[in-house]
Parts: C-alpha cells; structure tokens; sequence
C-alpha cells in the first residue's frame, strides 16, 4: 500500500414506519387463528401442522431485538396478506432500492465533507438488490451526479465491509481517490411474515461510508484503516432461493423457500467461534489483543452471539460503551447492523483509539477491518 486509506465519513438512514414486536406478535398470532381453523380437518388428521403462537416476549429473549424500520408499512401487518405493500415503479423512475442509498449517501457525504464531485466510484452492496441490471450503483451515482464508475456486490450480512474491503483495494492501487459504499438494505421484501421462527429478525435501512486517501482527509471525525481480513466457508444454514430461474422449474416462486430461511441453532453454535477466531487473527496481525481495542462494532443479527462472541474474546462479558447493540431500535438489518453500530457509536473515540468493525453472516462470510481514529 503506497499511501494510508481512511474512513472519513458516515450516514445512517431509516424509514419513517416501525413496526413493534407486540404489533408484530398481534399480527401473525391473528394469522395463526385464521390459518388454523381453515386448515383444522387437515390438522386434525395430522396432514397439517398446526401453526405456533408468539410473543413479544420471546422475540425479545431470542434476539434482543424489540421494534424494526420497514419501508412500506401498509400491508406487513395485515392477515389477509402478511407482506408489504410497495407500489410498482416505471423503469424512468428512481427505483425504490436507490431512492434509500442515495439517502444514506448524501449523509455519509455530509458527514465526510464531500461533494459528488469529490467521488470516483460507487459500490452498492447488499444482501439482496431488487433486480440484476442495470445496477442500483449506477442508477445512485445518476442521481448523485458522479462521474467514474459503480457497481453492485452480494455478500449477504458480509456485505457492507466486503464492499468497504474493495473500495480499500481500489484505493490502495490508486484507482480511485475517493469511493463511497453505500448499503441500502430493503430486506422486508424477503421476510416470511407468516413463520414464527424468522418473521420479526429483519429491518429496513441503509447504511454509506466514505473512503478516501489520507491526503485529502477534511472531516471532523476520520478513521486509518489499519487492514482488512475476510474469510468465506460454504453453508447452508442461511439461505433465500428466490432467483430469476424459478420460473423455468414450475414451483411456487414464492414459496417459504424462496424467502429468508435458516437454521438458527447451527448458524450460532458454529458461526460464533469462527467469528472470534476470525478477529482474534486480524488483531494478532499487529500484535494486539482484544484488550487494545477500544470499541466492536458488530454485527447485528442477534444479541446472544453478540454476547458469546466478546465473552471469548475479552474473557467477560463487554459493556454498552464497548460494544454498543442497536438490536433493540433497527433489528437484524442484514450487512449494514455493523455500520450503524459505527455510525451512531464512533464520535467519543480520540486519537490513537483502535476498533473493529465486524460483520458475520451468510456464506458462511465474514469481513473486519481494523480502524485506528485520527
């Protein structure tokens, strides 16, 4: 690397609507009674498995999380359709995904004292994009008035700091000066509002950050990237089969297999030491230790793993000034949980503080970056 590459900016964006788990829990229990009875021969001669009830509760001992953003609220709660609603666009409108990046990203803008003319490339990456082509980073750099280049990636809830590793990249090789990478995570679309066991994990948001060269650095508050580290390991556990082939293999396009699914004890018990062993390899990288970081900035995709995690990095459990939740608020919002975690919780730091910035999910994937403020 010929020169130091800096995160210099942030920006976090929600929707207007949130949605509560006692409105979620009174929505799907409401289903559960419709479901029931229209199904309950079927039920009866064991040909139908009854659907469970829920609570606020329980969603809030097995995730930490008690209320979620979401886009477009009509319809989500609603029994006869358990979806939102999201009105169709025309194709010479701003598509819904790029309406919430370029939110985010005049926030990470501002944030960075940057104007659209200071950047050279747009990374749009997210767990999924509402269509293959052309891609949503193009459609946001238009509209933001950039010049150079964009494109979009997927690596699931890895998606933000793999995004943010290629921008590093692009930066170190000196193809760019000044990248922004935005998340814009619109995952309502893919949530089965009619499973217990997955119905209240997502949210929606969206999530940018700006890289750029030390030597163009003016913001108030800025981060050295000291390295990036990332791993991929193949699983199934975490899985969404909605694609473009579906219609060739004549089965329900959307059936519950095409939506987020996963198998939540498997994905805990083996992502969370991959994801200790993980960091504690990339800090060994500059002979530090888990006592020298200053603050984590995880995932979020559930406070238990959140917890096991610091616990067998410090040795005990860390406090809500050393790694902040924001579970409660936003939920699981795929790839950008870690960016907000930074984006509302990195301001206090003063110079020579060292975080990690952290996201885990599926793949396996998982992506760091050390982070040293100026």
């Amino acid at each position: 690397m010929s020169q130091q590459i800096v995160v210099s900016g942030v920006g976090v964006w929600h929707p207007e609507s949130s949605i509560t788990n006692q409105e979620l829990v009174d929505s799907y229990n409401a289903y559960v009674d419709s479901y029931n009875e229209a199904h309950k021969a079927e039920i009866e001669a064991q040909q139908v498995t009854a659907k469970p009830y829920s609570s606020a509760e329980f969603i809030e001992k097995a995730s930490g999380i008690k209320s979620r953003y979401i886009y477009q609220k009509e319809g989500a709660l609603d029994i006869s359709r358990m979806k939102p609603k999201i009105e169709a666009r025309e194709d010479e409108a701003l598509s819904h995904q790029a309406e919430i990046a370029v939110e985010a990203a005049k926030l990470a803008l501002a944030s960075a004292n940057k104007t659209a003319q200071d950047v050279d490339a747009v990374i749009v990456s997210c767990a999924y994009t509402q269509r293959a082509y052309p891609a949503i980073a193009i459609e946001v750099q238009e509209a933001l008035g950039i010049e150079g280049f964009g494109f979009d990636m997927l690596v699931a809830c890895s998606a933000a700091t793999f995004g943010m590793h290629r921008a590093y990249e692009m930066l170190s090789a000196g193809n760019a000066k000044c990248v922004l990478v935005i998340n814009p995570e619109l995952v309502s679309p893919q949530i089965n509002y009619t499973d217990r066991d997955s119905h209240f994990i997502f949210g929606d948001v969206a999530t940018a950050t700006v890289l750029e060269t030390a030597e163009t650095v003016n913001s108030e508050h800025s981060y050295d990237v000291m390295s990036t580290n990332a791993v991929t390991k193949y699983s199934n556990n975490i899985r969404s089969n909605f694609g473009y082939i579906t219609r060739t293999e004549d089965v329900d396009p959307y059936g519950a297999d095409k939506l987020f699914h996963q198998a939540g004890r498997k994905v805990f018990k083996e992502v969370c030491p991959m994801a200790a062993s993980h960091i504690e390899s990339h800090l060994d990288r500059h002979q530090l230790t888990a006592t020298d970081v200053r603050r984590w900035w995880l995932h979020q995709a559930n406070i238990n793993m959140n917890t096991l995690i610091i616990k067998r990095l410090l040795g005990r459990d860390a406090n809500a000034d050393e790694a902040p939740i924001v579970l409660d608020e936003y939920a699981n919002t795929a790839s950008a949980g870690s960016v907000i975690a930074f984006g509302l919780n990195h301001e206090d730091l003063v110079t020579g503080d060292v975080g990690v910035l952290c996201s885990f999910g599926a793949g396996y994937s998982i992506g760091s970056l050390l982070l040293k403020k100026r």
